[in-house]
């Protein structure tokens, strides 16, 4: 192993032995040899599942490589590995270097003592004297940041204490390689910037991280490369943007659905909507109703999300036109109603969207046993990543006085891909200009020696 690879993973491979029953693990464990021993072919009573199959890879001393892929890609089980908590089936693993691992919250946690004696028992186990944990304590219990919880049993601690304790302890080892496995999806907002910070700090002394998550917002603030799995298979390996985009290319199925486009803001009235749902158009999506405001008014009862060929679809690129189509049905009369269709992000965060009463294009009349098709259409100047969509239906008087007659929140999520084309999170209409200076005078005053705008 060169004194720059640090992880070495030839060929790794990982099975199961899968039962259908319990009483074939014993047949399993005492028939072959029986059936060898009589000169029978053995029978096997179990089937193999490969969690992992013939992975390999080099990590070198200083990187920070994320590994992305969906549930049951085999990500937990290579970290496993690499940690040694379990054993290959195939393949080789050379490490170089004291490693940690954080893989699951609280592991080696005592639940009856408290936080403060157990940063004593894992600091003791990961071979730090009792002077050394002395001096590291109030930095541990500084990090941590739980305040006089450190002084009660850990049974009692919520999930982010748990894992701010966990954290604080592992990074104060001093390691030279730290494994993770989705510890840093746990706890605040505030909890997780503080783990960005540390693990920049320890990135940049030398130290090398090894994490598993499904956040590709960390993958492309942290990693200096990054691996997708997939069925237990390497499928990429390369540069954090390739890779997170590889993994939402995969995350969602396109159904193979044809539609015909929809004008922006178009309303359609009634008996043209009960026309156009009789036409051949795409699939409608599965909608998630956990979060339904409702007053007995108006239902969404199906929505379509296209992509710019009109096909049905949860995967975009960036800077293309998403159309969302709400099939409504009416069970009270209005004079005028408005309906918007937003994007959010995972914390909740309202992005954008469309809503016919801050653009001046409320609708109506409408009457009861009425149905209609409402489309909106919103362009998805986003940077990559994964995205909540909501809409619903509302009456309004004022910007603060409405009355919501149906909110549909968070009913799917939609994955935006591709290379990122502005500054930030989102495009903004923006304009650049540069000027001549001219020595004493204003330089606030100057005529613009280039300008231009970006919509």
């Amino acid at each position: 192993m060169s004194s720059d690879v640090v992880i070495t993973i030839k060929n790794l491979s990982k099975s199961y032995q899968i039962y259908e029953q319990p009483r074939d693990r014993l047949k399993q464990f005492i028939l072959p040899s029986v059936q060898r021993f009589v000169g029978m072919q053995p029978k096997q009573y179990c089937r193999d599942f490969w969690a992992l199959r013939d992975i390999s890879f080099e990590v070198r001393r200083g990187e920070t490589i994320g590994v992305l892929g969906r549930n049951g890609s085999g990500k937990s089980t290579l970290l496993q590995m690499i940690s040694g908590t379990l054993t290959p089936s195939a393949g080789e693993i050379a490490i170089g270097g004291k490693i940690t691992a954080l893989l699951e919250l609280g592991a080696g946690f005592n639940p009856e003592f408290s936080g403060r004696e157990n940063v004593f028992l894992n600091a003791t186990i990961f071979g730090l004297t009792r002077v050394q944990i002395e001096q590291k304590f109030e930095e541990i219990a500084a990090f941590a940041d739980i305040g006089e919880f450190i002084e009660q049993p850990v049974k009692t601690y919520s999930s982010g204490m748990y894992a701010r304790l966990a954290f604080a302890v592992a990074t104060s080892l001093d390691p030279e390689i730290l494994v993770v496995d989705e510890i840093l999806s746990v706890g605040d907002v505030f909890f997780q910037a503080r783990c960005m910070r540390k693990l920049d700090e320890f990135r940049e002394r030398g130290g090398t991280v090894f994490f598993v998550t499904h956040d590709t917002y960390s993958v492309e603030r942290i990693c200096t490369r990054a691996i997708v799995l997939d069925k237990g298979r390497k499928v990429f390996e390369g540069a954090t943007a390739d890779a997170v985009n590889v993994y939402y290319k995969m995350s969602r199925e396109e159904p193979p659905a044809q539609a015909q486009a929809v004008p922006s803001g178009q309303v359609v009235a009634a008996g043209q909507a009960e026309k156009a749902l009789l036409l051949p158009i795409a699939e409608p999506i599965p909608v998630r109703r956990d979060h339904v405001v409702d007053d007995g008014t108006v239902y969404i009862d199906q929505v379509y999300v296209l992509n710019a060929h009109g096909d049905t679809s949860l995967n975009h690129l960036v800077g293309d036109w998403v159309t969302v189509k709400l099939h409504i049905y009416f069970l009270a009369d209005y004079d005028q109603l408005d309906f918007g269709v937003g994007i959010r992000d995972r914390s909740g965060t309202l992005i954008g969207g469309a809503h016919t009463f801050y653009s001046g294009h409320s609708f109506g009349p409408v009457r009861a046993g009425e149905r209609r098709v409402l489309t909106a259409r919103i362009k998805a100047e986003l940077m990559p990543g994964e995205y909540l969509l909501i809409a619903g239906l509302a009456q309004h008087d004022s910007l603060q006085n409405y009355r919501e007659c149906y909110g549909l929140y968070d009913f799917a999520a939609i994955s935006i891909t591709g290379n990122r084309k502005f500054w930030g999170a989102v495009r903004l209409p923006t304009e650049i200009e540069t000027t001549n200076a001219v020595p004493g005078t204003d330089p606030g005053r100057q005529d613009a020696q280039a300008f231009s705008t970006t919509n």
